[in-house]
């Protein structure tokens, strides 16, 4: 299934789903956490087709046809596709989270605990000495080093921003999106990291500032995609950057950040400029 949209008004987002029943584009309604509703698109490869009519739809919503059709379905309840709900903390987690975010808090845990257990895992996964190594054999050390830290801090502080963002961005734009902005914001971040100081850096915080800024403007240059950030988080990004740059919270992968926040702010841009409705 490919996503449609999303919409805050469940009645009308069954409306809009009969109407395209009515002309053979078969869609399933999906209910998040925060009251949102994804129409997801069953027969993926008339997405074109689908899209024009959601172009359609947000020009006039209020358009009779749309309701006309909730009578000619004879169904005016609205039908979510909720999936198993598991109970309890672990339900919750599992709601907020995917394939890809879980393995990499799987990845970032193992790492630290045979880290803490006396494993050289600094020296198996860090930047190489020199970045022609990354030519041959050892192309992988240009992301690995964001699986390393060195501080449970640190590790809880990045997973936490990880896990909720990077489970916001894989529920509602898919698996590749992540994992796209994962590898893109690990490599060249890192890569200016070492240009700028050398081999000895690890942590996910330049992934976590891609997100940040990802998630913030395409929220700011397209709400219907529901995902966003308050301004207020977009602010305590740059305070926290200045301040990493200014030496205030001593060692951090100053450029790491730096290289994250562009990258996700670049991505949005382009991502959110051609999927503008």
């Amino acid at each position: 299934m490919k996503l449609l949209l999303v919409l805050d008004d469940p009645r009308r987002a069954q409306a809009f789903v009969d109407y395209l029943a009515d002309i053979g584009l078969k869609c399933e309604l999906t209910l998040d956490d925060d009251n949102n509703v994804s129409i997801w698109l069953v027969n993926e490869s008339r997405y074109q087709e689908a899209l024009q009519e959601v172009k359609r739809f947000l020009a006039e919503p209020l358009h009779p046809r749309y309701q006309d059709a909730s009578w000619r379905q004879g169904d005016t309840q609205v039908r979510f596709s909720h999936g198993r709900q598991e109970p309890g903390w672990l339900g919750d987690l599992l709601r907020q989270t995917g394939p890809v975010n879980m393995v990499v808090v799987l990845a970032c845990l193992l790492v630290y605990g045979l880290s803490w257990l006396g494993l050289p895992m600094f020296g198996l996964l860090s930047f190489p000495p020199r970045w022609e190594l990354l030519l041959g054999l050892e192309f992988w050390r240009a992301f690995t080093p964001a699986l390393l830290h060195f501080s449970l801090m640190h590790l809880v502080f990045n997973l936490f921003w990880w896990w909720y963002l990077g489970g916001m961005v894989e529920r509602r734009l898919g698996h590749g999106k992540l994992l796209t902005l994962l590898l893109v914001a690990a490599v060249l971040p890192n890569l200016m990291q070492y240009w700028a100081s050398g081999p000895r850096f690890g942590g996910l915080s330049g992934v976590v500032y891609a997100l940040l800024a990802y998630v913030w403007l395409s929220g700011r240059l397209n709400p219907l995609r529901s995902i966003g950030l308050p301004d207020g988080m977009a602010v305590f990004m740059v305070v926290w950057l200045v301040l990493g740059f200014a030496g205030v919270l001593g060692p951090v992968a100053n450029m790491a950040h730096l290289g994250g926040g562009l990258i996700g702010l670049a991505q949005a841009w382009l991502d959110n400029r051609s999927r503008r409705y």
